[in-house]
């Protein structure tokens, strides 16, 4: 202000000396130099006019300063007073699940089809049993046979069927050794018993029995073993 007021004054004071110096000078001189000083004492009333009513300038509002516990829990990535300020970056949008999760292995269902059974091994056939019929002992009115069944084949034969044929029925069997006996008139059955039982491979077992008769006239007519003929019957 006090320099506004000075410029004015020296302005003044050449307006004067010019007027004083120079006894010529024209209407639009006197006229253009009074327009001057009257804007500048125009400018310096403004200018005082402001200085002297500051409560009519519009007030500037100050945020209050902050508190300790505010200060402790500012942002890090708030910039200080005079720092720059970072350009502001959008956020990473985070890959969707449906993008990184791993298809499920699919379990595998299990199979309908059936397995084929292997066909188990059906067992070796037994071979056909022979048998030798002889007359071991003879007396006056009985006599003793025996008949040697054999089995030619490897696998045992555990069940068989000795059959004797007599020439009459009256004749009867006894002591019979090595199988069961039956009788169904003249023929006379035999069967393994405990004490034969099964015939094994590349064996043999005897029945001995006694026939309640001479042999002459008394000898069985036939005998088979499994359907199949004795050897060694008398003529």
């Amino acid at each position: 202000m006090i320099i506004l007021l000075d410029r004015i004054v020296a302005i003044a004071a050449a307006v004067r000396r010019v007027v004083t110096g120079r006894g010529d000078v024209s209407r639009a001189a006197w006229v253009a130099l009074v327009a001057a000083l009257g804007v500048l004492i125009a400018t310096a009333v403004s200018v005082v006019g402001v200085l002297r009513t500051p409560e009519e300038l519009a007030p500037v509002t100050l945020d209050p300063p902050p508190s300790a516990d505010q200060v402790g829990t500012l942002p890090t990535d708030t910039p200080r007073a005079g720092q720059a300020r970072p350009a502001a970056t959008s956020p990473t949008r985070p890959a969707s699940p449906q993008a990184t999760a791993t298809s499920p292995t699919p379990t595998p269902e299990p199979s309908t089809t059936t397995p084929t059974p292997t066909p188990a091994t059906a067992p070796p056939t037994p071979a056909a049993l022979s048998a030798d019929f002889a007359i071991a002992e003879n007396s006056l009115l009985s006599y003793g046979a025996a008949v040697t069944i054999n089995n030619p084949g490897q696998v045992p034969v555990a069940q068989w069927k000795l059959v004797v044929t007599l020439p009459r029925e009256s004749l009867r069997v006894s002591s019979v050794e090595g199988a069961w006996a039956s009788q169904d008139g003249a023929v006379w059955t035999f069967v393994p018993d405990e004490s034969a039982g099964q015939v094994p491979g590349t064996a043999s077992v005897r029945v001995t029995f006694r026939v309640n008769g001479a042999s002459i006239g008394s000898a069985p007519t036939a005998c088979t073993i499994d359907e199949v003929a004795c050897t060694g019957l008398p003529d």
